[in-house]
């Protein structure tokens, strides 16, 4: 073995560490990772590549997904064929460089071509929202809000045979039109512009559900990837939520909640709709938690529209719990933790603080 071949595995072996190290030290200077990461080196990175895999009419992801899935089945494969019981220490040993070798790579890709927008400045403070703790009687004001609301857009929406809501024109419409609410939003946010290719269908979706995922941001092709089973009523705010990943905001609230500003400002009426509806479900959620008796006397304020659709929501899910579901959300949870989001899964409750802080500034909520 060369010198030069040994300091190049050295080096690739210290790139997974190197990685973890490099996205902690930068966790301590957001305004730089604002200013010349999501805004400079991203933004170079991420919509050349996104518009060159939009030219695909596929999820290149996906498909690179699959791929690798076969690349490890052959791999282990050849493992166990060529296995000799007294090798075992080293070809053990040689397995776990190779394996830390292939992790460092992906992951030190991830964090330079998308990961690192983990530690840039918080959404809130990018919109001037005054994110603090609210009283419980601000939460349930922002119910009355968003419930009034829901049910004022669930009357112009379209509803299918067994009174359910649904996209009149499908979901690959959907998809070929949500830049439009990035692009109205971007006059209010300057950091939601740019161009990118369209979100992605995901073909195997029976197995995102499985897996309770809705949709999927893949970094390494700058791709939007959306469950093309999920219900109508979800679609829309899925769809911008992943684009909001693909925009640079890694953080799961603040792509739900920029979700749901791009879903409201869109001229769509369904996407309104649909946004408006994670809205409650989030903020419902939350109140459950804290006044249980007011949380059942606002559920009974819902329309009987909105009410058909939440059920069909989680009927839709409850199909698909199992095995796969559960350890897919721990893999989620372990996944969010690593990348310094701690509270894990529940950090997505944290869209509620910053609904909270735009319905307080528009004067809309009681006052403390």
């Amino acid at each position: 073995m060369s010198m030069k071949y040994k300091k190049t595995k050295i080096i690739l072996i210290l790139l997974l560490p190197l990685g973890f190290f490099l996205s902690y030290v930068l966790s301590f200077a957001p305004n730089l990772i604002e200013q010349y990461y999501s805004n400079g080196i991203y933004r170079v990175i991420s919509q050349p590549l996104s518009i060159i895999t939009g030219i695909f009419p596929f999820s290149l992801g996906e498909l690179l997904v699959i791929l690798f899935i076969l690349y490890l089945l052959i791999t282990l494969i050849k493992f166990f064929r060529n296995f000799k019981f007294n090798e075992i220490k080293k070809t053990l040993f040689n397995s776990l460089i190779k394996i830390t070798i292939t992790l460092g790579i992906i992951y030190f890709t991830f964090i330079s071509i998308w990961g690192l927008n983990y530690q840039r400045l918080t959404f809130s403070e990018i919109s001037n929202l005054n994110v603090k703790p609210a009283k419980v009687d601000e939460l349930i004001s922002l119910n009355e809000v968003l419930i009034k609301k829901a049910n004022k857009l669930r009357k112009k929406v379209k509803e299918n045979e067994l009174g359910i809501m649904y996209l009149p024109r499908g979901k690959s419409y959907c998809l070929k039109n949500a830049y439009k609410g990035y692009r109205l939003s971007s006059k209010l946010y300057p950091e939601l512009k740019g161009k990118y290719g369209n979100p992605k269908p995901v073909y195997m979706s029976n197995i995102l559900s499985y897996l309770g995922i809705s949709g999927i941001y893949f970094p390494f092709t700058s791709e939007a990837n959306v469950n093309m089973f999920i219900p109508d009523s979800m679609f829309p705010v899925t769809t911008f939520h992943e684009m909001a990943h693909q925009r640079g905001f890694a953080k799961e609230d603040e792509a739900n909640y920029i979700a749901y500003v791009t879903c409201n400002i869109h001229p769509n009426v369904s996407y309104k709709y649909s946004g408006t509806l994670l809205g409650v479900i989030y903020s419902m959620n939350a109140l459950y938690k804290y006044d249980r008796e007011e949380f059942l006397k606002l559920k009974t304020k819902y329309s009987d529209g909105v009410k058909r659709d939440l059920i069909a929501i989680n009927d839709f899910w409850n199909k698909y719990e199992g095995f796969l579901e559960e350890t897919s959300s721990k893999i989620n949870n372990a996944y969010l933790k690593s990348n310094m989001q701690e509270d894990g899964i529940h950090s997505y409750g944290k869209m509620v603080d910053l609904l909270i802080a735009e319905y307080r500034k528009k004067g809309l909520l009681v006052k403390n």
